[in-house]
């Protein structure tokens, strides 16, 4: 949210990444430290690291941003393999990574599928990153055994094994489906221009937050107000400098219709 100005976080970052690599953990497919030891297994959780590594290339050192993007790539080429080695094309809860088991779930616990956006989500990052092809592609695939597997009448249920071709449905929409998994995959078929990365930070539970730069600055995601019609007013912000004893900023909706809340930042907050 800092327009890339924050560089204490990004010298955290860069080195955080270049330690694990010092140590020969293969990023790639990311492991789970448990109970004193490495596990050579990966959660569906992790796979949204893809689309850290893609978004931690954008303003990176030069000798960094092509390794972060080939991270984040491998990571999504890995996630994918998970859902296509299943019998619905949907990822399992976790994989392992031992000898002939490669991207396959092995226990019964970690066979099923909830739903879950991780993957949505990095092949999303790195189509806005690449425009390679293969991420519309892979989630297209995933909408389909989607829709094909996962829709009951009363909207979309999880999965208790991906494995089988008769799932058996576990009767739970969870939250995070509506907020996240169907978000992503709009923004990875809509353009470039909708909720724009320059503009926008996601949280990770996928709101769209607004970039601060500390200037008279108007920021547009596209859509339109539901009131008066027009377009851009919604999701507009401002931020201007405001008078009185505690020098601050407005956050401030601008559409007439719907004026909103202001959100004062004070120069306290802003480290000043």
């Amino acid at each position: 949210m800092s327009d890339k100005t924050d560089h204490e976080a990004r010298r955290m970052y860069d080195d955080a990444v270049e330690r694990e690599e010092c140590r020969k953990v293969d990023l790639r497919h990311p492991k789970e430290w448990k109970n004193g030891h490495l596990e050579r297994k990966m959660g569906h959780l992790a796979c949204f690291a893809g689309g850290m590594f893609a978004l931690g290339a954008d303003g990176s050192r030069k000798d960094k941003a092509g390794h972060y993007l080939e991270l984040g790539a491998e990571i999504a080429r890995t996630c994918h393999e998970s859902y296509d080695r299943t019998a619905l094309k949907l990822g399992p809860e976790s994989f392992k990574f031992d000898g002939a088991v490669e991207a396959v779930a092995v226990r019964q616990a970690e066979k099923y599928y909830i739903l879950r956006p991780e993957v949505i989500e990095t092949y999303w990052y790195l189509w806005r990153f690449t425009h390679d092809p293969r991420y519309r592609q892979w989630g297209w695939e995933a909408a389909l055994a989607i829709e094909k597997y996962c829709r009951v009448s009363g909207g979309f249920s999880g999965v208790k094994d991906v494995y089988s071709l008769t799932p058996t449905h576990d009767d739970v929409q969870q939250s995070f489906f509506l907020a996240e998994t169907l978000k992503y995959l709009y923004l990875l078929f809509s353009g470039d221009d909708l909720l724009p990365l320059e503009h926008w930070v996601f949280n990770t539970e996928a709101h769209p937050l607004p970039v601060l730069r500390l200037a008279n600055t108007t920021l547009s995601g596209g859509y339109g107000c539901q009131l008066c019609g027009q377009r851009s007013h919604g999701p507009e912000v401002t931020l201007t400098k405001t008078g009185g004893h505690r020098l601050g900023y407005n956050l401030q909706q601008l559409c007439g219709a719907v004026p909103g809340p202001s959100l004062k930042i004070t120069d306290e907050e802003l480290g000043r």
